[in-house]
């Protein structure tokens, strides 16, 4: 079944809520022990809202970006959703176990969002969900199967667990080396961040931007995307330019600090190599001021407040000129030298972990075949 939405003009559905309300952006924590929006039981009462069953599988309908399909187990007792989100409730006498259901869904993910046929604006609907058939062998093989992904998932979640403390200890650090750098506690010489380095906008003049001149050659294209999920270095980039596309724009060299100003706000990666870029990114370039690394994670203090301030059109964005005229605290360089050692070397052991976590997905993946092709 789907969920529903209370009327949102009804103050008395929301303020001091604490029914957990459930909606697509939730469903990527894959285990749900709660979350963040909340409704009364008035609103549940008042709406199509229902209450769901503990282990109940939850599959959201649609959703930004990669959200469609996208599946999550119910551990919350007492929750309920919106129509975004349908519920599917095992029944024993079925002999369908839930966690055994979960991990099917979330093998199938590229199939089921290929069901719709994979559109940007495409949605599933409860027809489309029945559609799915499902493997089902003996309840106790179920549990089984279900038993080692359960294992097999601990492990990547730890992997992902480390690198999100390793992103937790390197803000400490700076904190602990440099004070709050909003409220400048330690009264470092302040200076525009525009007079620490140079700035410039990416370059793409030519209309229209997907014009099939511009792409396919072997000059790496870094959109905004690709900075916001860098994780601090880009290394890798998903497009290409031609000659063509590379004489309508720049190419910037490895070092260069990325900073996105459209639909990611103030996202940051360093170019581990040359690439063009968009005018949708600013490039940095510090000078003996001030270390790349340093300001990198000095805007990352900021991005929340740059985001929620950023004027919006069809989409957020800000100008060059907002990140010109920050203000940006100096302490000594030679500390700021001492903060670029500890992140490089947090971040080598941030690829080790990321390249486990990579294989340990494939491997993942792979159980995951074997399990539902009865091979396991």
């Amino acid at each position: 079944m789907t969920g529903g939405t209370p009327k949102t003009t009804i103050s008395e559905y929301y303020e001091d809520g604490t029914v957990p309300w459930i909606v697509s952006g939730d469903i990527h924590k894959g285990e749900i022990f709660d979350c963040d929006k909340k409704i009364t039981e008035l609103a549940v009462e008042n709406s199509n809202a229902r209450y769901l069953p503990k282990d109940s599988v939850l599959i959201a309908l649609n959703g930004q970006g990669k959200t469609r399909g996208t599946v999550a187990l119910l551990r919350a007792s007492n929750a309920t959703c919106n129509q975004s989100i349908v519920s599917i409730n095992p029944n024993n006498q079925r002999e369908l176990f839930s966690d055994y259901l979960f991990y099917f869904l979330k093998s199938q993910y590229r199939q089921i969002r290929n069901i719709t046929g994979d559109k940007d604006r495409a949605g599933l609907n409860m027809p489309l969900i029945r559609s799915i058939t499902i493997p089902l062998p003996p309840l106790e093989e179920q549990k089984r199967i279900a038993a080692i992904l359960d294992k097999a998932d601990a492990i990547r979640r730890k992997r992902q667990q480390a690198i999100q403390l390793a992103d937790d200890f390197l803000r400490s650090v700076f904190l602990d080396m440099f004070g709050d750098p909003v409220t400048n506690p330690k009264g470092w010489e302040v200076k525009k961040l525009d007079e620490v380095g140079v700035l410039d906008r990416g370059k793409s003049k030519h209309r229209p931007r997907n014009d099939p001149k511009l792409l396919g050659g072997e000059h790496p294209l870094i959109q905004t995307g690709d900075v916001a999920k860098s994780g601090g270095y880009i290394t890798s980039y998903s497009a290409t330019y031609s000659d063509f596309g590379l004489a309508q724009s720049r190419k910037w060299k490895a070092g260069t600090l990325c900073i996105t100003i459209a639909a990611n706000i103030a996202k940051t990666g360093i170019l581990t190599f040359e690439a063009c870029f968009p005018d949708s990114v600013v490039g940095f370039k510090p000078n003996q001021l001030v270390t790349t690394e340093y300001v990198q994670t000095w805007l990352s203090f900021l991005q929340k407040i740059l985001e929620a301030n950023a004027p919006e059109s069809a989409q957020k964005n800000i100008n060059l000129a907002i990140l010109r005229d920050l203000d940006i605290p100096l302490p000594p360089i030679e500390q700021q030298i001492r903060f670029t050692n500890t992140v490089e070397k947090i971040n080598e052991l941030k690829r080790k972990l990321n390249n486990s976590s990579k294989l340990n997905k494939d491997g993942f993946n792979s159980l995951s075949q074997k399990a539902f092709a009865g091979e396991l």
